[in-house]
Formats: structure tokens, C-alpha cells, sequence
């Protein structure tokens, strides 16, 4: 199975990193990337991925509006969330948002893949951060 995802996050940089990383992954193609709430909204309803992987405080809509709006207009399209914020009221308001996965910037890319994979056949992930036991870092790839 193939899983189509659209990567969301205000930083080119992270963005572009993110997105070589995960095409270099046999089961996970990535089919756009978005930098603010509209853009993601209207490219999630061109492209229609399996998954939004979104930056929680992209810049464009309130927090969480992008989210909301994507479950009124596709409710069958699943997101995860992440943040550098693991604080749990933040977590709370993810999980009343009815999104699929919540994880930390810093996760380790295994840990990525493995929340990819969990929500893609169904699933929910959420990061073992946000229950306050620390997990791995995210490294980059090159």
C-alpha cells in the first residue's frame, strides 16, 4: 500500500528536508507541501492525500482552523499533527480536533515512519511526549 501524504510547515528548509526523507521511503509518496492554513486546505482539496503531516502553528488560519476545516470538507483524508510544543492542554485541543496522530519535531525518523504507517492503516498516534516520557530526535537527512 501506498500512502499519499501532503507535508505543511512555514519552514522551507524543514520542509524540504522532510519531504526528500520520506519520497526515499518505498511505501510513502509525497504529492505536495504547503506553507500556510489556505494553502493547505486548498491543495488537500486538489491533490487528495491519505494524510496531511501538518506544522500545528502554521500561520494563515486560527490554531486548529486548517484541521477543522479539511474534517468538514474531506473527512476521510487523515492528519497528523506536530509541534516542538508538547504540553499537554495543546495535546487536548489535538485530540477534540479529531485528528489521527500528534508527534514532536524532534522524533526520531523511525518514530515518523511508524506514525505514518499506524494512521495510514487506520490507526491513532500519539507521541509518548505528550504523556511526558521522552522519546528520540528527528535527524534530518541530507
Amino acid at each position: 500500500m501506498r500512502v499519499r501524504l501532503l507535508l505543511v510547515d512555514s519552514h522551507e528548509a524543514f520542509l524540504t528536508a522532510l519531504s526528500r526523507f520520506l519520497q526515499s521511503q518505498e511505501a510513502i509518496e509525497v504529492v505536495g507541501q504547503a506553507d500556510t492554513g489556505p494553502a493547505t486546505v486548498e491543495l488537500t482539496r486538489q491533490v487528495k492525500p491519505d494524510i496531511v503531516l501538518m506544522d500545528i502553528d502554521i500561520s494563515g488560519l486560527p490554531t486548529m482552523g486548517p484541521v477543522r476545516q479539511i474534517r468538514r470538507d474531506q473527512p476521510g483524508v487523515k492528519i497528523i499533527l506536530w509541534s516542538i510544543d508538547p504540553l499537554p492542554p495543546r495535546v487536548r485541543e489535538i485530540v477534540k480536533a479529531s485528528v489521527n496522530g500528534y508527534l514532536l519535531k524532534d522524533a526520531d525518523p523511525e518514530v515518523l515512519l511508524a506514525a505514518v504507517r499506524t494512521v495510514a492503516v487506520g490507526g491513532t498516534y500519539m507521541s509518548a511526549e505528550s504523556n511526558g516520557r521522552p522519546q528520540g530526535h528527528f535527524k534530518q537527512g541530507t
